[in-house]
């Protein structure tokens, strides 16, 4: 993972903007520069994983054209050697180095064109205006604001805008920034035409578009390791990288020492797949003490979010400070694609698809953020698998009707699509699904509740929590959490549209609490 920033325009303050993109150096804390183009600033903290040489180090330049990136560019090489074709040269190993060549030669459509999970900024010197973009589903994080003159900053994170810009919103996925408008090249939830493969070819591409995510995913130059829960998103990917290696893959595992239900179903993917495993156990003081660095580090408010980024961040910080692993695959991106437990309750194959086009859209502020936020701020890059675009693509395109749990089993065909192949033990295929929060221990989501608890009185909460109009805080939890947020990032709630919470406007789904447990059909998630 790295880190950019870029002030787009002249007469910059280059000790204030030294100061905001100091927040960042753990994304990339094997190098660090920042470059004067004249009329601009551009900022690069390097995490080396593709290219590891100093000569992969940003901004690059092609004569007066600078560009920096934050982002792996799956596929490069042969985009690359079909530049040199034209006449271009390479000076690293980086796969960001064809940015600028495939800007020369296709101007804005390159952003259509990259398999890619990116965020750049990019100097037209000929023109002497500014392009940045951000991938379609935002895997890499963006964001943007406007200076008191009225000049436009982009930042890996909103932490390093605080104090340069007014107001603070994530860059559009899937959109380009150019002349002073947002474009959108690629709108990845919209399906054109639905696809009506029958179920046995439909698996198969899942299953074939899936290991194809993963195969490319496992190209780096530095160590990698997986995140395995023990459900079902994480201990496929796994499980497909496994056969893909030639040694044993490294699994990291976490949860409560008293009642993590994941470890132990962490433990039989592991060793029925022959990986690596670390397992990491937190107290309930650990869950507390990091409580506030971790809606620091996220910049959210977000009920789910913050729960289960409580392990993932304490998991991360282990792997960066015990082992050299630098690159994560995670399991994020399923749920979204092939339902949550709430969407048992979608009416209509018509709500299920609408709810995963809201979902795929909105991901860049929940799943997407949290995976980013927790593994980038220990030095760790995140892939992730489910994110594929081809992935995502075909799958948003089936048939709904398909889609809809009629089996009386959630993410029926992604289970089907490698039942009876050897990828997993049945006990885990076909295991119900546990929230991830309540996965790592029942306890450690009672834990915070408890602690907001004692943090106001009946009175004082209803108090407190009137002065937010934006996404207002619900119960004690939310308006702690809010107030930990606005001592950070103070007027910055829209960054996050609202609350992740099931539909309520489906029946079964009107809760006051977003985790899966207080649904009528969470059943038996383990034990």
């Amino acid at each position: 993972m790295c880190s950019i920033m870029g002030y787009c325009g002249a007469c910059a303050d280059i000790e204030k903007f030294k100061q905001g993109f100091s927040r960042t150096v753990s994304r990339g804390p094997d190098d660090s520069r920042i470059i004067d183009i004249g009329r601009g600033l551009l900022g690069f903290h390097r995490l080396s994983i593709m290219g590891l040489t100093p000569s992969g180090m940003q901004p690059f330049s092609l004569g007066e054209d600078f560009v920096v990136c934050n982002g792996e560019l799956y596929g490069f090489a042969a985009q690359r050697e079909k530049l040199k074709q034209k006449g271009y040269t390479f000076q690293s190993d980086s796969d960001c180095e064809i940015l600028l060549p495939m800007y020369r030669e296709y101007g804005t459509d390159m952003f259509a064109m990259l398999d890619a999970e990116f965020a750049c900024v990019i100097y037209d010197g000929e023109k002497g205006e500014y392009v940045a973009a951000r991938d379609p589903i935002g895997i890499r994080p963006l964001y943007y604001g406007y200076d008191d003159g009225g000049t436009i900053l982009f930042a890996s994170e909103a932490k390093n805008l605080v104090g340069l810009a007014k107001k603070i919103l994530p860059f559009p996925p899937g959109h380009y920034y150019k002349g002073g408008e947002f474009i959108r090249y690629c709108d990845i939830a919209r399906v054109d035409a639905v696809c009506h493969d029958d179920r046995e070819t439909a698996c198969r591409l899942i299953r074939e578009k899936l290991i194809a995510g993963v195969k490319k995913r496992l190209v780096s130059d530095a160590k990698v390791g997986f995140l395995l829960s023990g459900g079902l998103d994480s201990s496929l990917v796994c499980a497909i990288a496994a056969r893909e290696s030639e040694e044993p893959i490294r699994t990291f595992a976490i949860g409560m020492s008293e009642d993590a239900i994941d470890l132990k179903y962490a433990k039989q993917v592991a060793d029925f797949i022959g990986s690596d495993h670390t397992e990491v156990y937190m107290t309930p003081e650990e869950v507390i003490s990091s409580l506030e660095r971790v809606i620091e580090l996220l910049g959210t408010y977000d009920i789910t979010t913050i729960r289960a980024s409580m392990g993932m961040y304490l998991v991360c910080r282990a792997i960066h400070e015990k082992t050299d692993v630098r690159v994560i695959l995670t399991g994020e991106i399923s749920d979204e694609l092939f339902g949550y437990k709430y969407t048992d309750f979608a009416p209509s194959a018509e709500a299920f698809q609408k709810e995963a086009e809201k979902r795929v859209r909105e991901l860049h502020m929940y799943d997407v953020l949290r995976a980013d936020r927790c593994i980038s701020v220990n030095s760790l890059e995140a892939r992730v698998p489910f994110g594929d675009l081809d992935f995502v693509r075909y799958v948003m395109s089936l048939d709904p009707e398909m889609k809809l749990n009629r089996y009386g089993k959630g993410k029926y065909l992604l289970r089907h699509a490698f039942e009876g192949l050897g990828y997993l033990p049945d006990g885990i295929l076909w295991r119900e699904k546990a929230a991830f929060s309540d996965a790592v221990g029942h306890s450690m989501v009672d834990y915070l509740k408890e602690y907001a608890e004692g943090q106001y009185s009946d009175e004082e909460f209803e108090s407190r929590r009137k002065k937010y109009t934006h996404a207002a805080p619900f119960t004690k939890e939310s308006l702690l959490y809010r107030e930990i947020f606005e001592k950070y990032y103070p007027g910055q709630s829209e960054m996050i549209a609202d609350f992740w919470m099931p539909n309520k406007e489906w029946e079964g789904c009107n809760v006051n609490d977003p985790s899966a447990r207080v649904l009528a059909n969470y059943g038996d998630s383990g034990k």
